[in-house]
């Protein structure tokens, strides 16, 4: 779709979506988004210009359908894939994919470490991938050196992520905010450095007493960026993996860093959201979507989790989930999915599609928590259907029709259930919703009420 739009940007120094949108242009991209999203193409094109906003469209992903991230959008939901050495290969991942399509993802984050060549894979995911695909170069860049950090150079870094953007990678995590300061604030955590790129960040400065070598080449990475119009996802490499370590000195130090950044790559016309925890009491939500929002100047807010509790491995897609609404309705932009594997394996395609229909639910919730024009609309004509007993409108409507219509039919299976007054819960003498009153019964019960 987007190729004859591709066609008079390649070639430029920069183009960027937040670039055109500060020249006061409307590019393809704002459009469809703003059909998308309902809302005017000029108001897409004003938040993008100020950061609010942002449109992942690499100029190399032309199969991609542009949407966007930012707080005055629909909450987003990021599905996780991606092979590793221990198990799953490229038609898994491209399974996953084609799932997360289906039920709702609206980025899909390639996080292969191993299960084949790497850039086969990602090449493959991103020619099949209708929306934005993220990545995290440092896992790349540490399996090319076979895992010794100590080896790494920025050169190495670098190489991989312009590899990354030249595939056509819509954004990548970037953990440029954790510095070497910043490593003694862990010593009292329970759970330290629980990000996989902020590890080998950390690995590395540890090893070689020198600062992030993707702080101090940040430069580079956005000359890289503006080329081929990669956004940042600024990783938070501190975000804490417990209850306990949440919202501390480490966490709170890497915030304030990533809002200099942010600001840093606006300043040339980048475009950049920034992630966050992780692990966090419910009481803590909301400070710390405030919180991000004052630091790092209301750039688009991509949130995994939060984890509200920490005692129920094997149902973590709920514990988060419930993080994940309040998250947000409080103003988050984007969610990224847990699933029920969660600390414990490599997701299957039946952990995918759990872990996205709780996030999808998560994140309508915070839509109509937030007011969005038309986002119960569904809520009610779901409701209409279940009150007329229009069982096949019921499974339409919902988020994952297979799901409504197999534990339906789990106990009445036959067509001629699709059409009855009732199911397997009450049966057909104890349903409430059989209780049918017609306007005249009500105005007549009035005026009895009003006369006693």
């Amino acid at each position: 779709m987007r190729t004859s739009w591709l066609v008079q940007r390649r070639g430029h120094a920069n183009v960027t979506q937040m670039h055109y949108a500060r020249q006061g242009i409307i590019t393809e991209e704002m459009n469809y988004v703003a059909k998308r999203e309902e809302l005017l193409p000029e108001f897409i094109r004003d938040e993008v210009a100020r950061g609010r906003m942002i449109i992942p469209a690499n100029l190399n992903h032309p199969n991609l359908e542009p949407m966007c991230i930012g707080i005055a959008a629909r909450c987003k939901v990021n599905a996780n894939i991606g092979a590793s050495p221990n198990s799953s290969n490229v038609e898994q991942e491209l399974e996953k994919l084609r799932l997360a399509v289906k039920y709702g993802a609206d980025t899909v984050m390639d996080l292969s470490t191993g299960g084949g060549n790497l850039d086969a894979i990602r090449t493959a995911i991103i020619q099949a991938s209708p929306v934005p695909i993220g990545t995290v170069p440092v896992y790349q860049a540490l399996e090319r050196v076979h895992g010794k950090v100590e080896k790494l150079t920025p050169d190495d870094f670098l190489h991989v992520i312009e590899s990354h953007a030249n595939q056509g990678v819509d954004y990548m995590t970037i953990h440029a905010g954790i510095l070497i300061e910043h490593l003694p604030l862990v010593k009292n955590r329970i759970t330290g450095i629980v990000s996989r790129g902020g590890g080998i960040l950390a690995r590395w400065m540890l090893h070689h007493h020198q600062q992030n070598p993707l702080y101090t080449h940040f430069r580079d990475i956005i000359e890289i960026f503006k080329r081929y119009d990669v956004s940042f996802s600024l990783g938070d490499s501190l975000r804490p993996g417990c209850l306990h370590d949440a919202t501390d000195a480490a966490q709170l130090a890497e915030l304030k860093t990533l809002g200099q950044l942010t600001r840093t790559a606006w300043q040339h016309d980048v475009q950049v959201m920034v992630e966050g925890p992780g692990h966090l009491p419910i009481d803590h939500i909301e400070f710390n979507v405030r919180k991000q929002m004052e630091e790092c100047s209301e750039a688009p807010f991509y949130v995994l989790g939060p984890l509200v509790t920490d005692i129920a491995p094997g149902y973590d897609h709920i514990t988060s989930a419930i993080g994940a609404a309040l998250a947000g309705w409080y103003g988050t932009a984007m969610l990224c999915y847990v699933t029920p594997k969660e600390h414990l394996g490599l997701p299957n395609a039946e952990d995918v599609r759990n872990g996205l229909i709780a996030y999808k639910i998560a994140a309508h919730a915070a839509d109509i928590a937030r007011h969005r024009s038309g986002a119960r609309t569904r809520d009610d004509e779901l409701s209409r259907a279940r009150y007329n007993f229009d069982w096949n409108r019921q499974f339409a409507l919902s988020l994952d029709p297979d799901r409504a219509r197999e534990y339906h039919d789990e106990t009445l299976p036959a067509d001629i259930y699709k059409t009855a007054e009732f199911c397997s819960m009450c049966g057909p003498q104890f349903c409430p919703m059989q209780t049918k009153v017609d306007a005249d019964a009500l105005t007549e019960l009035e005026t009895f009420l009003a006369r006693t």
